[in-house]
């Protein structure tokens, strides 16, 4: 079946960094999570390459209007949103509302997911491993904190390492309401406190919806650190090409390698991911593979995207990996002739 023959008329809806303006009271990452516009293009080209009428839509209040005047038969959707833990959903509800096929996950699965708390209560329903935790929407929550140090301390409803600095990893309480009672002035609550898995990082990229594939693992070395102080945070992923160090694929057993994989793609099917989804793992000291978090609208910057970085050690071109999220969408609607 040569999807690619199909002439559609598709939409991208998305947010851009440069649309919105940093006021001095905001934290220096409030738009970590926008894209650029050499990512829409990027996008854009692929599918005009494919034969396709291509509409770049945007997000925002106005979207409904562009619809009106540029009717689409699918939309590729890589918007944040704004504003809460459904921000995700807001446009994939819209068009659900509309009747509008769209590629990825459903409004459900981003609220569930952006909300990392009931994300890891979900997979530990499943008996999928993922380290203790606790939501603190206060700083009384912390009382009677049942969790064994060291501890991570992130936003609960955030992506894009968004408050996530080099001293997140607590090893007392002292430190744990210094930098909970800053995140909650900062950024609001609530705040994500869960015990630190002092072993390798790694990302999951996975595609597809019946019989999802494990594209890649992808082992995140953060230079100079060891596995039990690395953490991936804004200063890092900021200066990515200095600092950091991806291992596609990773130097490890393939029994590791395969469990990894497992708990990545059970975690997938238990949060009901659609087309694509990039799953964070960290391997503990004990040689377990702990779920941390799931992204269903990762990154797909063509130049520091981690799905199209892993994809482009898996031999994989970035049309490809594009072409790819677009095709499971298209088979999941029947759109395909």
């Amino acid at each position: 079946m040569n999807l690619a023959n199909k002439r559609l008329k598709v939409g991208i809806t998305y947010d851009l960094k440069k649309d919105f303006s940093h006021r001095e009271d905001q934290p220096i990452d409030s738009f970590e999570e926008f894209d650029s516009e050499e990512t829409i293009d990027a996008i854009r080209q692929v599918l005009e390459s494919d034969g396709h009428e291509v509409f770049k839509l945007g997000g925002g209040a106005g979207l409904i209007d562009r619809f009106r005047n540029s009717p689409v038969d699918i939309v590729f959707n890589i918007a944040e949103g704004i504003g809460g833990r459904n921000r995700e959903a807001h446009i994939p509800a819209l068009l659900e509302f509309l009747n509008i096929p769209y590629t990825g996950s459903d409004p459900l699965t981003l609220s569930l997911t952006l909300d990392k708390a009931m994300a890891k209560k979900v997979v530990r329903s499943e008996g999928i491993p993922t380290p203790g935790f606790q939501k603190v929407e206060r700083m009384e929550d912390l009382h009677g904190l049942d969790l064994h140090y060291p501890l991570f301390v992130k936003l609960c409803y955030e992506g894009s390492s968004k408050g996530v600095r080099l001293d997140s990893k607590i090893s007392d309480p002292s430190s744990l309401g210094e930098k909970v009672k800053w995140l909650l002035e900062t950024y609001g609550p609530p705040v994500l406190v869960e015990e630190f898995v002092s072993g390798p990082e790694f990302t999951v990229g996975i595609l597809g919806n019946s019989y999802p594939v494990v594209l890649g693992v992808m082992q995140i070395e953060i230079k100079g650190s060891p596995p039990d102080e690395a953490i991936y945070s804004l200063e890092v992923k900021r200066e990515w090409e200095e600092k950091v160090r991806y291992h596609c694929p990773p130097p490890i057993t393939g029994d590791l390698q395969k469990r990894i994989e497992e708990v990545a793609v059970r975690a997938y099917c238990a949060l009901d991911c659609r087309d694509v989804s990039r799953v964070d793992i960290r391997v503990g000291e004990d040689g377990v593979p702990y779920f941390l978090e799931i992204n269903p609208l990762p990154g797909l910057s063509p130049v520091y995207g981690d799905l199209p970085i892993m994809a482009g050690r898996m031999g994989w071109e970035y049309s490809r990996l594009v072409q790819t999220i677009f095709h499971h969408a298209l088979e999941r609607y029947g759109i395909a002739g």
